[in-house]
């Protein structure tokens, strides 16, 4: 495949730049836009075409899309002289940045009836795996383009997801995304904590890194396939109760804590009211936390 299928890319920030190098020796050709020309022209050293405008990346097989929000993607694709007038039937477009899902969905639907491919494939793991290749990508996409894509992702992607149909990527991009700030969140709210106990804020941090490459942090616990209640015969049934005992134990006391030392804790709260029913380990009617 890679002999015959011709590459493009949009936008060469700070994501973008880094995923396009890896393709710069893709046998079918690669050719690049960005609004800035001194980003396109460590390309076009390289051997890459640069183009002058977008639509001169429509002739591209399968065109990647790394722009900064959902305005500059329906823009780039389906704008006055978007890759929508010029592509021709066959042709994948990509979106790589995180838009709203109904956004790709949309545009999708719009350009069906051309024979146009409008998937999304938003990235997570951030500059450095882009340029080691080591991204994880979560396409929302048919079966037959994902096939497609397969290949050329994998020159940035050493994990490479089929999420569903066009608008899947997203949503599972921002399920993920969710989990990071969530827990950034979190993190500052444990340090208020420590402050307040006179603890080095450097070394709290030390021990997390530390004891989260080990444990693996919150996809330790995303083993499960439905988020109905456990079976009590359930493999994951009394790791989990485990599980529901220490952290709810744990949170109770740094609520202790808090409340000693006059620190708000809203979210180790939330987290001890819900972390059962989360678990799929819930309380019955004689339990409490």
């Amino acid at each position: 495949m890679s002999e015959q299928v011709k590459l493009g890319y949009i936008g060469l920030g700070n994501m973008g730049a880094p995923m396009a190098r890896r393709l710069l020796d893709w046998p079918g050709g690669l050719t690049v836009f960005d609004v800035r020309s001194d980003a396109m022209a460590p390309f076009a050293d390289a051997g890459a075409t640069a183009a002058t405008t977008v639509a001169d990346v429509a002739d591209a097989d399968i065109i990647s899309v790394t722009v900064l929000d959902d305005a500059q993607v329906r823009e780039v694709i389906a704008g006055e002289n978007g890759l929508a007038h010029h592509a021709t039937p066959g042709t994948i477009i990509a979106v790589h940045s995180t838009i709203s899902d109904s956004t790709a969905v949309a545009l999708a639907r719009q350009l069906e009836p051309e024979g146009i491919h409008v998937i999304d494939a938003p990235v997570s793991g951030g500059a450095a795996a882009a340029t080691k290749g080591e991204l994880a990508t979560m396409v929302g996409a048919s079966n037959e383009v994902f096939t497609r894509i397969q290949e050329p992702f994998s020159r940035w992607a050493s994990l490479v997801i089929h999420a569903g149909p066009p608008g899947a990527g997203t949503r599972m991009k921002l399920a993920r995304n969710m989990i990071t700030f969530i827990s950034y969140a979190a993190a500052c709210e444990a340090s208020m904590l420590a402050e307040a106990s006179g603890l080095n804020l450097h070394d709290l941090a030390k021990v997390v890194r530390h004891t989260d490459a080990l444990t693996g942090g919150a996809g330790a616990i995303m083993l499960r396939d439905t988020m109905k209640p456990l079976e009590p015969e359930h493999f994951l049934y009394q790791p989990f109760l485990h599980t529901r005992g220490l952290g709810e134990k744990d949170l109770s006391l740094a609520l202790g804590l808090g409340e000693a030392l006059s620190v708000q804790l809203p979210l180790a709260q939330v987290a001890l009211e819900r972390l059962a029913d989360g678990l799929g380990v819930p309380h019955t009617a004689t339990e409490s936390p």
